[in-house]
């Protein structure tokens, strides 16, 4: 099988400066070049504390959380979708280390998952393609998909699409014009 038609990609939302504060999570499976399965949940973080920089940035409240599930609550649900898989993020190193530090912090093993060392990174393929600025934001703007940004599943939905979408050809010359700031 092809990994660059068939991964998943991931990603998460904090509640707190901590990587171990997963607050929600989006997974996209991608097989054979298209997206067959889409999951979202929002997690209730540790002590369900947030910080009012993070809230702002995604719009997360204690209130949206306290009947969530914690992470090694929902962990049962979302095994499957990442074991041995082929990992795809847009800052991988961000959201594998929120993954990694949120499987710690319950006592679960991380290497259990069988996942590579390190993930694609949508980000890292932009910016060596020439996007400046190369946000997940900005990215989706110039190659014109559609992105509801930091919505955990909006953004690993894109994600997926930048991936499957890394090779196209892309006139940048005019980007300045379209990115806002």
């Amino acid at each position: 099988m092809n990994s660059d038609r068939n991964f998943t990609a991931i990603d998460f939302e904090t509640a707190t400066a901590n990587q171990n504060s997963a607050c929600a999570i989006g997974i996209v499976t991608v097989e054979q070049g298209i997206i067959t399965n889409e999951f979202y949940s929002l997690i209730q973080p540790p002590q369900n504390q947030y910080m009012w920089q993070t809230t702002r940035v995604h719009g997360i409240k204690p209130k949206h959380t306290a009947e969530s599930p914690t992470f090694l609550e929902l962990f049962p649900q979302i095994e499957h979708l990442l074991k041995g898989q082929h990992m795809v993020a847009h800052n991988e190193l961000f959201d594998r280390n929120v993954l990694k530090k949120t499987m710690s912090l319950y006592g679960m093993s991380y290497s259990a998952l069988g996942l590579p060392e390190m993930w694609d990174c949508t980000y890292k393929i932009y910016k060596n393609k020439g996007f400046k600025p190369a946000r997940l934001n900005s990215c989706c703007q110039v190659m014109e998909i559609e992105l509801n940004h930091h919505e955990a599943l909006s953004d690993a939905r894109a994600c997926a699409l930048l991936f499957l979408d890394k090779d196209k050809t892309v006139d940048l010359s005019f980007q300045d014009v379209l990115l806002t700031p």
